[in-house]
């Protein structure tokens, strides 16, 4: 039985819901684990890719784990390349009936259109790369994308916190003052906002539609550089309704099992595992 099988068994869940895994066209997931593949110069740690598969493979593993439904997380870094990634994950997803149709966007003239024909062509939660995009959250040029997606109670799985490395526009703040702008807006703060985990928090426990992904969070190879404080556990458990597992499959140095069990060893009880791993998925999406 294999380390996965074995985690669900002991914790009785019927499937895992991921509501943070990366599928890209291949140019582009070549590019990302080339970045990878650098990481160490640029954040002081060595990266290596756990899961680099070809598409089918990397599929194949997934359901294999008993993964009922995952998403395909892209993310533009300039103009002009948010529609394109949009396009290929119609069809993308159009193959994978388990693939959470995803889509993202970028500040530039027209976002707010290709955005709304994304949510007519099926877009069930959208990607949004603070840190990479390069971009200011609050920027004019994104305040259509927000109405439309605030109107329309979309996910929006937004990386947002300052790690592994800080950003020009990383951190709670601007995510504080975009929330006090669009107080409707549904953000899964992925990665639990690591390293600025209590203010996060914080936003979730004002923000009612705010919910958190434990993406690489409380994992042995991110603990030492960005640990959970200790005063902070409870209000994971106060916030059990609201909190996703996300793993960041396949663009994660150790085995998927290991991100499962950082969540289970946390201690919060069989029914918080149970609610991260799959149910609170599973409502959010109504699987």
């Amino acid at each position: 039985m294999d380390a996965v099988t074995a985690f669900r068994e002991q914790w009785n869940l019927p499937g895992i819901v991921d509501v943070h895994t990366h599928f890209m066209p291949k140019n582009v997931m070549d590019k990302v684990w080339r970045y990878f593949d650098s990481a160490g110069p640029l954040t002081g740690m060595e990266w290596p890719i756990a899961y680099r598969h070809e598409e089918d493979v990397r599929l194949d593993r997934l359901r294999s784990y008993g993964v009922r439904a995952f998403t395909s997380m892209i993310y533009p870094h300039k103009p002009h390349m948010a529609a394109w990634l949009n396009e290929w994950a119609v069809e993308f997803a159009a193959r994978n009936p388990d693939c959470l149709h995803t889509s993202t966007f970028y500040p530039e003239p027209g976002a707010a259109e290709y955005v709304t024909a994304a949510l007519e062509n099926g877009t069930r939660v959208f990607k949004s790369h603070i840190q990479v995009g390069d971009y200011a959250p609050n920027d004019p040029l994104l305040d259509g994308v927000w109405g439309v997606l605030q109107d329309a109670g979309t996910p929006i799985v937004i990386h947002c916190g300052s790690g592994p490395a800080p950003g020009r526009f990383t951190g709670p703040g601007p995510i504080a003052e975009l929330l006090t702008r669009y107080p409707r807006l549904r953000l899964v703060i992925a990665h639990m906002g690591m390293p600025e985990y209590a203010e996060f928090l914080e936003l979730a426990e004002r923000h009612d539609r705010v919910l958190l992904d434990t993406t690489m969070a409380f994992t042995d190879f991110i603990n030492d550089a960005a640990p959970l404080l200790p005063a902070d556990l409870p209000r994971l458990l106060d916030l059990q309704e609201r909190i996703m597992f996300g793993s960041d499959f396949p663009n994660i140095p150790y085995p998927y099992a290991h991100a499962l069990e950082a969540v289970s060893r946390l201690d919060l009880g069989a029914e918080w595992v149970s609610a991260v791993c799959h149910g609170n998925g599973a409502r959010l999406f109504d699987l």
